[in-house]
């Protein structure tokens, strides 16, 4: 684990970049992309911030496929998110395309049916005694949220029994 490192700003720009680029590290792992703007948020010259990015990336302390990777993993197995909105939230962080695709190649889409299966059977089983009408609104609604699709929320309320009608 890395240590917070004192910033010397009399020193090269280069140091102050890696320096800055290090004390951001320590919390958690960030994309090329995050870094950069943190960096250019710093004040640091893109210039430098290239240097300093591609420093890292040599030393291994960058990886946007090793990052994209453990976020979705992260975000699929605690938040129980779709591939979708994992999708969004690595673009949102920088994460290029490639990366992104092969992170949630790992999820294949019977897994992420049986995670929005698990959630709907975990609400349905709190509502017993709602009208059938209100059971579907609820869990639409938390598997929209999640970022399921319409065809899987639908395969969901099949499986569960409750009828749907629009």
């Amino acid at each position: 684990m890395l240590d917070y490192v004192k910033v010397d700003h009399e020193a090269d720009p280069y140091s102050v970049a890696y320096t800055i680029a290090l004390n951001t590290l320590v919390a958690r792992a960030k994309s090329k992309g995050e870094l950069v703007a943190h960096l250019k948020k710093r004040g640091i010259e893109d210039e430098v911030a290239a240097a300093t990015i591609f420093r890292l990336q040599e030393a291994g302390l960058i990886d946007d496929e090793e990052f994209a990777r453990a976020w979705t993993q992260s975000r699929h197995n605690s938040k129980k998110l779709s591939k979708r909105i994992i999708a969004g939230e690595l673009r949102t962080r920088g994460v290029d395309q490639n990366s992104i695709d092969a992170a949630l190649d790992e999820i294949d889409d019977e897994a992420e049916y049986q995670m929005a299966f698990e959630l709907a059977m975990k609400k349905y089983n709190t509502m017993s005694r709602q009208a059938p009408d209100v059971q579907v609104r609820r869990i639409q609604s938390l598997l929209q949220r999640k970022g399921f699709s319409f065809g899987v929320i639908g395969r969901v309320l099949r499986e569960l029994g409750i009828e749907v009608k629009y």
